[in-house]
């Protein structure tokens, strides 16, 4: 991405298809700059003859998009006059026919009269650059579009309407304002005076401290809503490990047939439940094996159970009545190797068992401590009440709640900064350490919290952030 400030300097009109790729009913072609209404004026036929430089600002406009004597498309035009526009510039957005054809035709016409493609992200930049979103809020512009469940789109939403901004700017106001006073005892260092309440400062650094550390533990649960839960399925091969999930994904996407072993390579889908995305892993199973392909299969289920924040161990109820003591020996091995991930022991095939069966099989797993469900995958018995025991380990009081949840890596890792200068900031008023010393941790703290807002940056910053976001926006 070029250098930002040449961008600014530069304030030169950017063009990009607004809508997805490809064929559809409507596509929109969206121009952001100085020269966005005269440049789509220039190109622009009015039905009624107008101007589009004369119109008044959040108007629409039926037209055809004319290439000289050649007429491309009738189209729909919106203005937006700078600077109450998405980018704070003026804007205009072209609705045309879906075709690729005419996309871009319109586009390349753009481009020959003087507009630029826009890099990724670019007008979401733009936004930032001219005040209309602080940085926070721009990256949850990006996380809105990739939203695709509930509690994503809600914390994306939250972030976006700025109430994770607002908290932290308004730590950052407070705690500038006792630096101000601190600096400026060091101004009168040689009349020792005292501006900042030394008893007030504390109660700041033990609220900031307080609202850091709740930030920071939100992460936990920011992170896997915004990347989904993933969990591991895992049980010998032809347990029924892929009719699970295709029971829960309700369509047939796993590899099934009755061959032992069929599912080599672990197949991952996503199941949205209760608005919040579960990742299913299936593996190849962990059962002994001299198979070099399996053993690597089993491998590789470790390393799946690894990455994995939820294991359903499943195994078939009939094996089980002649292998129990096997079973439970993979089941220790399982909570031995992974005591801190929760385990649902899940008995496939319900269907083909006797109540006094059923019974058996409780008490003899009764002794492990486990979450066990009884179901039939083939009949989709019991399916739900899977779908609610997973439900259960993901900690959605704070979404129930709207508190604010961080979910961006980059905001954690500012956030972790900011409260290691607080903390040496505290420590440094109860041992009474010199002003001067104190400042800089003060300054320190308040570098990271910019760095969240955007009150801080730079063009490299910039750069990264944007360049993941899709071109268009």
């Amino acid at each position: 991405m070029q250098s930002i400030l040449t961008q600014m300097l530069n304030n030169d009109a950017i063009v990009a298809l607004a809508t997805p790729s490809g064929a559809g009913a409507i596509a929109i072609i969206r121009i952001s700059g100085q020269e966005a209404i005269t440049i789509g004026d220039s190109v622009f036929k009015s039905i009624k003859n107008k101007n589009l430089l004369n119109q008044k600002t959040h108007t629409l406009h039926l037209g055809h998009i004319v290439d000289g004597a050649k007429t491309l498309d009738e189209v729909l035009v919106s203005i937006f006059k700078g600077p109450n526009s998405y980018t704070g510039e003026n804007t205009i957005e072209i609705s045309c026919h879906g075709s690729t054809y005419i996309q871009q035709q319109i586009i390349q016409l753009l481009l020959r009269k003087g507009c630029r493609m826009a890099d990724a992200g670019e007008f979401t930049l733009r936004a930032f650059l001219n005040g209309k979103l602080d940085l926070s809020q721009a990256e949850a512009v990006a996380d809105l579009i990739s939203s695709d469940n509930e509690a994503s789109h809600q914390i994306a939403m939250q972030q976006m309407r700025g109430g994770f901004s607002n908290e932290i700017a308004k730590l950052r106001e407070e705690l500038l304002n006792f630096a101000s006073l601190i600096e400026l005892e060091l101004d009168f260092a040689e009349e020792d005076v005292e501006f900042a309440d030394r008893t007030q400062f504390h109660e700041l650094l033990n609220r900031i401290e307080f609202v850091l550390k709740r930030l920071i533990d939100s992460f936990a649960v920011g992170n896997v809503i915004k990347n989904g839960i993933p969990v591991a399925i895992v049980g010998e091969p032809n347990v029924g490990k892929s009719t699970l999930l295709n029971a829960l994904l309700n369509e047939e996407r796993a590899i099934v047939s009755e061959i032992a072993g069929t599912t080599r390579d672990t197949i991952e889908d996503e199941l949205v439940i209760g608005g919040i995305g579960f990742r299913f892993i299936d593996t190849a199973g962990i059962r002994e094996t001299r198979d070099i392909v399996e053993s690597i299969g089993i491998k590789k289920t470790f390393e799946k159970i690894e990455q994995a924040q939820v294991v359903l161990y499943l195994f078939d109820s009939l094996k089980f009545k002649v292998q129990s003591s096997e079973y439970i020996i993979e089941i220790e091995k399982i909570k031995n190797q992974f005591p801190l991930k929760p385990l649902v022991v899940v008995i496939n095939k319900l269907d083909l068992l006797s109540d006094l069966e059923i019974s058996t099989i409780q008490k003899e797993l009764e002794t492990l401590n486990i979450k066990l469900i009884f179901l039939s995958a083939k009949e989709k018995i019991g399916v739900d009440e899977l779908k609610n025991q997973l439900l259960s380990f993901v900690n959605t009081g704070a979404l129930r709640n709207n508190e604010t949840i961080v979910t961006n890596t980059r905001h954690y890792d500012s956030l972790l900064k900011a409260l290691d200068e607080v903390t040496k900031v505290k420590y440094g008023l109860e041992t009474n350490l010199s002003s001067d010393l104190m400042a800089l941790d003060i300054r320190e703290a308040l570098y990271h919290f910019g760095m969240i807002t955007g009150q801080v940056t730079n063009d490299e910053l910039l750069g990264n952030i944007f360049a993941n976001f899709c071109i268009g926006k």
